[in-house]
């Protein structure tokens, strides 16, 4: 069972597709308890420090909940819309980054992540709280290879970009139709075989110094360009 912690993602939880068993809340907050009270989800009052134990002494704001493990979808299910925006993320060890990815994907209003199952962070109790809850309403698939989901996503007519420094610039290609923006670590970046298996290479233009951005930022950038060419009406 996933521990969740922090207000925002114990309420997204409450409001999202997994089975919530149990909060624990030493802060009375308000919308939690409702939001329990509806799903019938027992709530307990308990000391902040009991809250402290089961977050494992992590930032957890007083509220923490027993849940399912995080449901993750097919990837048919997030190449299921007709105009699917998908970010695909190749080698993305660290929690926090997946997290902020996946607040992205719900802002920008994509179909959903595409993560591998190897070598690569899941969807965590730390990426849910670093995407302050976002997650619990992101479809992420899980593939076993990043390669042959690529190959499949292309089956499925949607267009592959790799993110790297060489290549077209983003706001140059059409990002309007079914596409899928590919974005490797920010350390050893994409592997040879997910970037050969890509349609074709776009790139964010750097005007200083450093010459990456975070894979959080990069992802904003090329999804919200996305959305912007394919307009601003909510999905």
């Amino acid at each position: 069972m996933d521990v969740i912690y922090g207000v925002r993602p114990v309420v997204e939880a409450l409001r999202g597709r997994r089975t919530v068993h149990e909060i624990l809340d030493a802060t009375g907050n308000w919308e939690v308890e409702r939001l329990a009270k509806e799903r019938g989800v027992a709530l307990r009052r308990v000391p902040r420090d009991r809250v402290a134990r089961l977050a494992g002494g992590v930032a957890h704001q007083g509220v923490a909940a027993r849940a399912e493990p995080y449901p993750y979808a097919a990837l048919e299910e997030v190449l299921a819309e007709g105009d699917a925006m998908v970010a695909v993320l190749d080698g993305i060890t660290d929690p926090r980054n997946l997290g902020a990815v996946l607040r992205v994907a719900d802002g920008a209003g994509a179909s959903g992540v595409v993560i591998p199952k190897d070598r690569a962070a899941g969807v965590t109790p730390a990426a849910v709280k670093a995407s302050a809850g976002a997650s619990e309403h992101v479809r992420v698939a899980r593939v076993t290879n990043l390669r042959r989901a690529i190959e499949r996503m292309k089956e499925a007519g949607v267009w592959v970009y790799a993110a790297e420094p060489c290549g077209e610039t983003y706001t140059e290609v059409d990002l309007s139709g079914r596409v899928a923006v590919v974005l490797g670590s920010e350390g050893r970046g994409m592997r040879r075989l997910v970037r050969e298996g890509c349609d074709g290479v776009l790139s964010i233009p750097m005007l200083g110094a450093v010459s990456s951005l975070n894979v959080s930022v990069a992802a904003a950038v090329l999804l919200y360009e996305a959305r912007r060419q394919r307009g601003w009406q909510s999905t």
